[in-house]
């Protein structure tokens, strides 16, 4: 299957934080969107690697998703390696997208800014002919994305590009909150309470898209960051 935009983040639950609005927005343009997330989040303070497995799938319902898998890199300890990075451009190659999107290029938690690192890298040697890859005993195509854009995540970033996601604020709230074990649920007990799953933590995110919409004047926006320059086709692109 070949997917327009192809978000590849570390965590499960990232990708609903972080991008589901734009997500959301695009599959309803008619585009194929799917997420492919690094690791399984097995290191979490709350729940486990299989209840956020469940979690996952949840989410990529509600989101309406063409497609998602997840490679298992070790949570916590990979590294922008050959190892992983063959990992993420067999995945790249598979579904050649257009664009992809990934973490934060730094942040409060170090798994984001390694895995955009990785995904960067990843994302320009899948266009290397000479790196071999396979699925499923056949060799794959070299493939490059046009571009790699990377939401923002805790810490404050300016944005290159903000998008309007206010028509998908609610449902984006909801793919979030599929993540019971890791955001507020007064259903779940006795693990310790942690930054994120605290009640206050939607009105942090909420605070954030707010931030980003009154800068387009709408009300709720994602923003994301590039590190190439972005271009349109004319000034009245621009908004």
């Amino acid at each position: 299957m070949k997917l327009d935009i192809l978000v590849l983040s570390v965590h499960p639950d990232d990708a609903e934080l972080g991008c589901s609005g734009t997500i959301l927005k695009h599959i309803a343009l008619g585009h194929k969107v799917g997420i492919v997330d690094l690791t399984r989040g097995e290191l979490g303070t709350r729940g486990s690697a299989e209840i956020r497995d469940e979690e996952a799938a949840a989410a990529a319902k509600i989101l309406g998703l063409s497609l998602r898998e997840n490679l298992a890199l070790p949570d916590g300890f990979f590294e922008n390696t050959r190892e992983y990075q063959l990992k993420v451009i067999a995945a790249i190659r598979k579904y050649r997208p257009a664009i992809v999107i990934t973490n934060a290029y730094h942040d409060r938690h170090p798994d984001h800014g390694r895995a955009n690192e990785l995904v960067e890298a990843s994302a320009f040697l899948s266009g290397l002919r000479k790196i071999e890859t396979f699925d499923d005993g056949n060799l794959q195509e070299a493939w490059r994305p046009d571009m790699v854009l990377h939401f923002i995540q805790d810490n404050y970033i300016r944005p290159d590009v903000v998008i309007d996601i206010t028509e998908y604020w609610d449902k984006k709230v909801e793919s979030i909150y599929a993540y019971g074990s890791q955001f507020f649920n007064p259903d779940w007990k006795g693990e310790p309470q942690t930054y994120i799953s605290t009640p206050e933590f939607i009105n942090v995110v909420a605070g954030r898209a707010a931030e980003f919409g009154k800068s387009i004047q709408v009300k709720y926006a994602e923003g994301f960051t590039s590190r190439k320059i972005l271009g349109v086709d004319n000034l009245f692109s621009l908004k």
